[in-house]
């Protein structure tokens, strides 16, 4: 079981990140028109699943303007970033930032994605929500990077997680 900080003090997840090289487990999230959508349907692209507590606050709504910059000019990689918001949130706050290069996904139905990847937060003030993250996967789904950031109020290292999506990694 890992553990991160929220403003320093300390938080309990429902586990850890998948290890490198195995098969990301799939899942069932839903995407701003209310559709469940699996990781089975992105086979043949490399994905970059980016996890934040809320597209509402600033660090997160940072993160996935970030990615959608990249996104922009890497088309053939699919970016997804989860969090607990509802898709019409989701939806929302993409309209309103010009997000338009990320998939907004949403665990409103099911709690089953943050255990199934470690990052479910069990305590504290944020329970129930995803911890901050990053995972990188190839075009069939074998895990290449994951990044847990130990402190939920921080961002993640975009360089290495993009360098590692772009295959670039100890080139």
């Amino acid at each position: 079981m890992s553990q991160i900080t929220f403003k320093g003090k300390p938080v309990r997840l429902s586990g850890n990140l998948p290890a490198l090289h195995i098969k990301a487990p799939d899942f069932k999230l839903v995407d701003k028109d209310l559709h469940d959508r699996s990781l089975h349907e992105f086979q043949g692209k490399r994905k970059l699943i980016a996890t934040v507590p809320s597209l509402d606050t600033g660090v997160c709504s940072l993160m996935t303007k970030h990615f959608n910059e990249f996104g922009k000019k890497h088309q053939n990689m699919l970016i997804v970033t989860v969090s607990a918001d509802l898709p019409f949130a989701q939806k929302r706050f993409c309209e309103a930032e010009n997000v338009h290069n990320v998939l907004t996904l949403s665990m409103m139905r099911s709690k089953d994605f943050g255990k199934a990847y470690g990052i479910l937060i069990e305590d504290g003030p944020l329970a129930g929500i995803l911890a901050r993250s990053v995972i990188v996967l190839d075009e069939k789904d074998h895990v290449l990077y994951t990044e847990l950031v130990s402190e939920i109020t921080q961002e993640p290292n975009y360089h290495k997680a993009l360098e590692v999506l772009q295959g670039n990694q100890g080139k």
